[in-house]
């Protein structure tokens, strides 16, 4: 480093980047035209260096944030110039599920590539078959829509509308879709703006350095509580209830060792690639573990990659943790990912470490379409219980970090009507602290449609810790009757899809 950098410029500087990337966010919010993004902000804001380091995030969604230093690696592979702006969605070049559209502008300072500002957003489609891009049942990737490796959607500030035409040409609503990446693009141009604005300050020398240090003080803070669990070692197993084209459980397995400031995290023993959705690509799963350690982490700590340097993953060659083409994903990234975490958290309370009881462990994943319109959201449930105090209710556990969608937006543009909204109470799981409850949402659709539903926990309750009881599992419902986890179904006008979601389970005897 050509410069030092005090701990009182330190914090200043961490808030400097970190405001930048959260104003991208703000910019998106007010753009965006899907309740997806506009509401449930799902949605995630990030600025990297020229190195293609993360320097600093908003406060979005684990799964995508923890994903995006591959996205990055692979727009850099492309040989970016200053003022480039690329768009990409496979998970063979930094993607997470093809819903999550990743822009990535190549920050121009004069005639020098300065940084990245990098947005990833969930879009209610991208094509595939099945509306919403979410699909229950597919076994290859190219069912779940439009494949995008790293392409430039401008080139030096110079946009290609015959490439954005090809895009829209390819999913259900062109028009929201268009609305979207409108503001993904302006989100983009905002974190370029803040971070030339800070070159333009200090300088980029000064800049480079504050970076530099920034990576090394996370780094140095992950490795220090790392070394003060020095010698922990945990295992633990879970499963997932079916890849959605069997209900089969899918093994996961993992060792952790903690040793000399560095956590490794053996999968050996975890299923092979499964024929259905629930496969996710590597950077999904190193997502997960950055979201663990980082749980473990003071408040203080700015995430950026040094946080990540003191992980080591160890996963087998066919694994589906670690997929590769053709395998589909949609399902990986949403629950794969919350699955893994319970993993991960279950092999630290092996080990001895202090960490809640599991929460619901999925997304509840819904998808709506018909006619000219598609609808996805993800609902909340209960979080597990801690020697802290009960779990909260009806919050996004783990990878997700969404809000709702307000009943008032969702009535608005779409032809569904919410009939339940509430707290699902006493699905917590007793204990001297109690698990928070989920949620019961209720939607009567008001036009023929289609439903698709990727949900976990249906089966398998949320586990409590130090005596406490498991949460209760969630359940899906079709007017009363009871649906699998994973299922697709023709709706008509009155039918009632209900979803229940699983509480947390509880820590500690119940008094």
């Amino acid at each position: 480093m050509s410069e030092s950098v005090d701990a009182l410029e330190l914090a200043v500087w961490a808030s400097a980047v970190a405001m930048v990337a959260e104003e991208m966010g703000s910019v998106l919010i007010r753009g965006a035209l899907s309740p997806n993004i506009r509401e449930r902000r799902d949605a995630s804001c990030a600025l990297f260096d020229a190195e293609g380091r993360m320097i600093a995030q908003a406060a979005h969604i684990p799964v995508h944030l923890g994903a995006l230093p591959e996205a990055v690696r692979a727009v850099r592979a492309c040989g970016p110039r200053p003022g480039d702006v690329f768009l990409l969605n496979s998970p063979w070049a930094g993607g997470s599920h093809l819903p999550d559209l990743t822009m990535i502008e190549a920050i121009a300072d004069g005639d020098r590539l300065a940084g990245y500002a990098v947005v990833r957003a969930h879009h209610a489609d991208v094509g595939g078959m099945s509306p919403g891009s979410m699909p229950q049942g597919a076994t290859e990737l190219v069912q779940e829509g439009l494949v995008l490796p790293p392409v430039r959607l401008e080139r030096a500030g110079v946009p290609d509308p015959e490439l954005l035409g090809l895009i829209l040409a390819n999913v259900r609503t062109p028009d929201e879709r268009r609305g979207d990446l409108a503001a993904q693009r302006a989100a983009c141009a905002a974190g370029a703006a803040g971070w030339r604005a800070l070159l333009t300050r200090v300088g980029a020398a000064r800049l480079a350095a504050v970076g530099e240090a920034l990576v090394i003080y996370a780094e140095r803070r992950a490795v220090a509580r790392l070394r003060a669990l020095d010698g922990a070692v945990g295992r633990a197993e879970d499963a997932l209830e079916g890849d959605g084209v069997t209900e089969r459980l899918v093994p996961l397995q993992v060792a952790l060792t903690i040793r000399d400031g560095r956590l490794q995290l053996d999968f050996t023993g975890t299923s092979p690639m499964v024929p259905g959705n629930v496969n996710c690509p590597i950077q999904v799963t190193r997502a997960a573990a950055l979201f663990v350690l980082r749980s473990l982490l003071d408040d203080d700590v700015p995430t950026n990659a040094g946080i990540a340097a003191p992980i080591e993953l160890i996963v087998p060659d066919d694994c589906c943790i670690a997929a590769r083409a053709p395998a589909a994903v949609a399902a990986g990234n949403v629950e794969m990912s919350q699955r893994l975490t319970d993993l991960l958290f279950a092999a630290l309370a092996d080990a001895g470490v202090a960490v809640p009881a599991q929460g619901q462990g999925t997304m509840n994943n819904i998808t709506f379409g018909g006619a000219g319109w598609t609808f996805y959201e993800t609902l909340g449930g209960g979080q597990g219980a801690s020697a802290r105090g009960p779990g909260p209710d009806a919050v996004h556990v783990g990878m997700s970090n969404t809000r709702n969608t307000p009943i008032e937006a969702l009535e608005r543009a779409y032809p569904i009507r919410i009939e339940t909204y509430a707290v699902r109470r006493d699905s917590g799981g007793i204990g001297t602290h109690r698990g928070g409850d989920g949620v019961v949402r209720a939607y009567r659709v008001l036009a023929p449609c289609t439903v698709t539903l990727l949900t976990e926990r249906r089966a398998r309750a949320p586990r409590g810790a130090q005596g406490g009881a498991d949460g209760a599992v969630g359940e899906n419902r079709l007017n009363g009757a009871p649906l699998p986890a994973k299922c697709r179904r023709v709706l008509q006008p009155g039918d009632l899809i209900e979803l229940w979601t699983p509480g947390g389970g509880g820590w500690g005897p119940p008094s």
